[in-house]
């Protein structure tokens, strides 16, 4: 198997290739959080802004067609990319967060009623937590949780103590964000349909690190964000099969997702224009496509395999070093996220240190509160992976944490 070349790729990103203060380069171990941006799509935003930008879907003079057209080769990119049927089932939306919330609501005005039941795991990020508990809240449902292994996996032998013929949605992360866990979609996908519920997957971490197949997984829907596939900010996608596209309420409303209206009601536009209320992220979700083209040229399945190499040589690196517990599954059941704690040195503490060396990584609850209520700590610290790491970030991270505990004297335990 050919080495990945990620001094190649890492050259690609600007910000990367800088030299900071004190002459260090910046070890960046945040993709989880927000990827960097390869040069082509600063160059593609750039474009957009400086060559032909223009409000979409709104005109038919030079700029507006141009723009139209691009946007439209962005779906078609991101539909290609998920494995999805036809274009019309992506749309462009805000965010992640936005588009689970979307989904969240938008289903519960019609299909979530008193007494229903909706499972979701306690490995969520907010974002696919919160929404969910509102529609609880707000319908009368249960909100239930899938239970998990002591290890940081979903128990699927015990999915019959939640499971019921009430559950109308289960809603999962493809990969958690804290415990990197990997989830069996395509098995939850048959699981949900046995029992006349719809699948909603958060894959804000899963779509930038390993295929989607969203056709083979059989999902409903599937969420994710441009800023974590190496995108910009502001842009996300929501997928969906038709017929749940057409089952589901839109949330915002404005221009744009209308069909007709009257003074006394209105009708909606089809899917995706159904959920693109008002005027888009034009230069954003053309951004996005770009970035798609940027993975495509590397290769996702050779980013995956390269990040999986990182997470199994940090693993037996960090294993080495005293009062160290890291959570979540084997390497076997885990993405390129690895978060750690120490008995004896605070996240917060730890990530200052490393921030002298230019070791950025991120520390606390990750917007997981109750996976940190369950693992019976406040915070951690989160490495994760991207294309443009390699064995010389892991060295940079083994050698500050060799430093912070210097300079700070770790002794005894902290409190949690």
């Amino acid at each position: 198997m050919t080495e990945f070349d990620y001094l190649s790729v890492r050259a690609q990103f600007p910000v990367l290739m800088q030299t900071l203060n004190r002459g260090l380069r910046p070890t960046f171990l945040d993709s989880g959080a927000s990827a960097q941006k390869p040069a082509c799509v600063i160059a593609k935003e750039r474009e957009v802004e400086e060559q032909y930008f223009a409000n979409a879907y709104r005109g038919r003079y030079l700029f507006g067609a141009r723009v139209d057209d691009e946007l439209e080769a962005a779906r078609q990119k991101v539909a290609v990319f998920l494995g999805a049927s036809s274009p019309q089932q992506v749309a462009f939306v805000p965010g992640c967060t936005a588009g689970l919330n979307m989904v969240a609501f938008g289903w519960a005005n019609k299909h979530i009623h008193p007494g229903d039941e909706i499972l979701i795991t306690l490995m969520e990020h907010h974002a696919n937590f919160v929404p969910w508990q509102q529609v609880a809240l707000e319908r009368s449902a249960n909100l239930r949780f899938i239970p998990m292994t002591d290890d940081g996996r979903l128990d699927l032998d015990r999915i019959d103590e939640v499971l019921t013929s009430r559950t109308k949605v289960i809603s999962v992360c493809g990969m958690s964000n804290v415990l990197g866990t990997i989830n069996p979609i395509a098995e939850l996908a048959k699981i949900a349909h046995s029992s006349g519920a719809i699948l909603v997957v958060d894959g804000a971490q899963s779509v930038p690190h390993m295929a989607s197949r969203v056709q083979e997984t059989d999902v409903d829907f599937l969420v994710f964000s441009g800023h974590k596939l190496y995108g910009p900010t502001g842009v996300g996608v929501l997928y969906g099969k038709a017929d749940r596209l057409e089952a589901l309420d839109p949330t915002v409303f404005g221009g744009h997702m209308i069909d007709r209206v009257w003074a006394d009601r209105s009708t909606w536009a089809t899917a995706p224009a159904k959920f693109e209320a008002g005027t888009l992220p034009i230069v954003q979700a053309i951004g996005l496509g770009a970035a798609v083209d940027w993975v495509n040229s590397v290769g996702l399945e050779a980013i995956h395999q390269h990040e999986q190499n990182l997470l199994a040589e940090a693993t037996r690196r960090l294993s080495d070093f005293p009062g160290i517990r890291i959570f979540g599954p084997g390497l076997e059941h885990k993405g390129a996220i690895l978060s750690f704690r120490f008995d004896d040195l605070h996240p917060e503490d730890l990530a200052l240190m490393l921030d002298r060396k230019a070791v950025f990584t991120r520390h606390g609850h990750h917007c997981t509160m109750p996976l940190h209520d369950l693992l019976g700590v406040s915070a951690t610290t989160r490495v994760s992976f991207g294309a443009y790491n390699g064995t010389d970030d892991i060295d940079a991270l083994v050698g500050a944490i060799e430093f912070a505990r210097e300079k700070l004297g770790v002794s005894g335990v902290q409190n949690k």
